[in-house]
């Protein structure tokens, strides 16, 4: 089997989650033997066509053109993305027919929607998606024009796609009631990370060398690293911290990940709490990995989160987490079990949850243990792969018995000269 996958992130361009994921699960997939093809934008580096591992190969487009807005942008790209999946697609269908393989697509959010539509009906080939958020969610409801715009977006890619994909089963109720999906059409499969991600050498002159850049000998490092934008939760870490340093007055706050942080700084210096909040600014994946390594907890308090791939890398690192009960990050952390669920959106319940680690390290450590172990047999990379590939093969089943299928080739008899007394029967593709 082939798969097309439309994304418009993929390493190394990093935006947001869409990219974790996909670097996880695409070489997994490849590893079940699935031939797979991302089409992805180029904007970030790496080569234009790449064979990244057996059966993974990358496909990078640039947008030449100037846009002038975000939504201009994607329809350029989407534009670029199919030009390049068709060369693929076309190309397949002109091999012999030993060599023909099953392909679908798969289109990761809105912004694959209008190339992987358009491949659908040319070559009458099943498409199916993960949807990874919705603008519902991550706006609590559809209040302006963009919002309204991208919403329908999202309703046109779930009622386009063969089976939806989602990350958790926050996710499943989400993409039913935002966007009016039947339940019955929806396949959880979780996220996931290598559990081996954080085996490097990390010799303790190495460590502690690191860890001064950041904190002082004494001070505990709560970590955070995501966008900083509201729906992360960034603000309530930072309002906790008056609360959780009357509790625990070691505490230093270590906030990584891009984006406009005025806002937060002016918030840290506002409750006299500047000197023991570090930004870093975006990190490199060698620094994030080693500040991993360094933290005390890693919290994530957000006010939306689909999933949690961050609170993922935490247990991997077997660093106590702290997370809110927002969305799908209680499906992820276990309360008392693998970490420490708070309150999302209270200042107060997350400087409980933090100081409750930082005050009981072996409570906090033997959570840890059990995180790593979770991360080991539920969220692995190989696992998830299975079952994506056990959709796909279900779409594909389905498929063969469809009328849509039945499109995807057309036969004609075409009349040849009397003199060779015989008709050619052609098959013709329908981009043809």
């Amino acid at each position: 089997m082939r798969v097309v996958m439309l994304s418009w992130e993929y390493p190394p361009m990093r935006v947001g989650g869409i990219a974790a994921a996909l670097e996880g699960l695409a070489p997994a997939l490849a590893r079940t033997g699935i031939e797979v093809h991302v089409v992805t934008a180029g904007s970030a580096g790496g080569a234009v066509d790449e064979e990244q591992a057996p059966n993974l190969f990358i496909h990078r487009v640039d947008v030449e053109e100037n846009a002038s807005d975000f939504v201009h942008w994607v329809h350029l790209l989407n534009g670029q993305m199919e030009r390049r999946a068709d060369a693929l697609i076309s190309g397949w269908r002109s091999e012999s027919a030993r060599k023909q393989k099953p392909v679908v697509l798969h289109v990761h959010d809105w912004l694959g929607l209008f190339a992987g539509r358009a491949l659908k009906y040319r070559y009458k080939i099943p498409l199916l998606s993960t949807i990874h958020a919705t603008e519902f969610g991550r706006n609590n409801g559809i209040h302006t024009e963009i919002q309204r715009y991208i919403n329908q977006c999202e309703w046109d890619l779930q009622w386009e796609s063969w089976r939806v994909i989602v990350c958790s089963g926050f996710m499943k109720g989400e993409v039913g009631f935002a966007l009016r999906t039947p339940p019955d059409k929806i396949d959880i499969i979780y996220n996931g990370v290598p559990s081996e991600m954080f085996e490097f050498p990390f010799e303790d002159n190495e460590r502690t060398a690191f860890r001064a850049r950041f904190a002082l000998p004494n001070e505990k490092i709560v970590f955070f690293i995501g966008r900083m934008v509201r729906e992360k939760g960034a603000q309530i870490l930072i309002e906790s911290l008056p609360r959780l340093r009357y509790q625990y007055h070691d505490a230093k706050l270590v906030i990584a990940g891009g984006g406009q942080r005025e806002h937060l700084e002016q918030l840290a210096r506002h409750l006299g709490v500047a000197p023991f909040v570090y930004f870093t600014g975006r990190v490199s994946d060698h620094d994030r990995d080693r500040l991993y390594k360094i933290a005390d907890v890693a919290v994530y308090p957000s006010l939306y989160e689909p999933f949690g791939i961050v609170a993922l890398e935490a247990m991997a690192a077997r660093v106590p987490v702290v997370v809110s009960d927002a969305g799908g990050l209680p499906e992820v952390v276990q309360h008392d079990v693998t970490g420490t669920v708070t309150f999302s959106g209270s200042p107060d319940s997350l400087a409980w949850g933090i100081a409750r680690v930082l005050k009981n390290p072996e409570l906090a450590q033997q959570m840890a243990g059990m995180a790593y172990q979770r991360v080991h047999n539920v969220f692995n990379w190989d696992r998830l792969a299975k079952q994506t590939a056990e959709v796909y093969n279900r779409v594909w089943s389905e498929y063969q018995n469809s009328d849509f299928a039945r499109q995807a080739t057309l036969t004609a008899t075409i009349a040849v000269p009397k003199k060779a007394r015989a008709t050619k029967t052609v098959r013709v593709s329908p981009g043809d």
